[in-house]
């Protein structure tokens, strides 16, 4: 067979795939969100606003309810910029429910898991959900820098676990990187690609590596940024009106760390530094500082900046 005719094949065989995998999307009415936080409320968002039911799960039914209370309010910030209607609102925030019982993920036609960036913590979260789910159901966690592999090792379903990456905010970051681990299918590779694409998201596939794409790209030099404070060079002001204007940069690199949250940050970094041992990654001491101090950006009033 001739080279060109294989390519042909290679793509029909491709295209069949996707229509089949667009039938089982389909099947997909109600996801289950495990985390609260700003990126599983994100998350929530995203694909309420695609005409999924979403069931977001906190630890106490106090988190949950929070959880909502602070959904409508990023959601009203953005009907203040002319970005959202009132109407569009509502439909969101009918097709999400809050609930405290993890026994809920049963309910689930597929999972994400959104919660605090800990190998610990999700691998027990994802022992627990895999005994309670349908051994069909594919698993996605949302991780900056974790193993996918050592993630999915607790269940019994490694090659229907993977990772997504979503860029904060969720619902305007029009990337996330879908990442596999070791013994994740092709088969969930290409579902996930293709719900991705139902969300509007371009999805960059990245095989398990620490930090995978952006975050192995972006922490050296917000990390750089931080020392330059440190050092006495210039002001986080004066570095971020330095990196927007010169390189044309939406958002400053110290800015971009306030809005990850500094602790989340130095978490990314730990990871990197401990995986790949190179003082690149290792978190500068004064982010260190601010971290012990609970300045840790937006989410507590301030950081490298103040907040109201």
């Amino acid at each position: 067979m001739a080279d060109n005719d294989k390519k042909v094949m290679d793509i029909e065989i491709l295209r069949q795939t996707e229509l089949g995998i667009e039938d089982q999307l389909d099947t997909i009415q109600k996801v289950v969100v495990f985390g609260a936080g700003i990126m599983g409320r994100g998350i929530s968002q995203l694909i309420a606003s695609k005409g999924m039911d979403v069931i977001l799960i906190e630890k106490s039914e106090t988190a949950a309810k929070h959880a909502l209370v602070e959904l409508e309010k990023s959601i009203d910030e953005e009907i203040a910029r002319w970005t959202m209607t009132e109407g569009e609102k509502k439909a969101i925030l009918k097709r999400i429910t809050a609930s405290s019982n993890m026994d809920d993920a049963v309910y689930g036609d597929l999972v994400i898991e959104a919660i605090l960036e800990n190998l610990g913590a999700k691998q027990k979260l994802w022992e627990k959900v895999d005994k309670i789910c349908d051994p069909n159901i594919i698993f996605i966690t949302n991780t900056s820098a974790l193993s996918i592999t050592e993630i999915a090792s607790t269940t019994n379903r490694q090659d229907k676990i993977i990772g997504m990456h979503f860029l904060n905010p969720v619902p305007k970051i029009p990337l996330v990187e879908i990442v596999r681990g070791l013994k994740t299918s092709d088969e969930t590779y290409q579902f996930i690609k293709v719900f991705s694409e139902t969300l509007d998201k371009t999805a960059v596939e990245v095989f398990e590596y620490p930090g995978y794409i952006t975050t192995r790209v972006i922490v050296p030099m917000i990390n750089e940024a931080i020392h330059i404070v440190m050092e006495g060079v210039a002001t986080p002001e004066h570095i971020d009106t330095a990196m927007k204007l010169g390189y044309n940069f939406p958002k400053g690199p110290l800015s971009l760390a306030d809005s990850i949250g500094l602790d989340e940050l130095m978490a990314w970094m730990e990871t990197l530094f401990r995986e790949l041992g190179e003082a690149k990654y290792r978190p500068c001491p004064l982010l260190r500082k601010l971290v012990r101090a609970g300045h840790l950006g937006k989410k507590t009033g301030k950081g490298f900046f103040e907040y109201k």
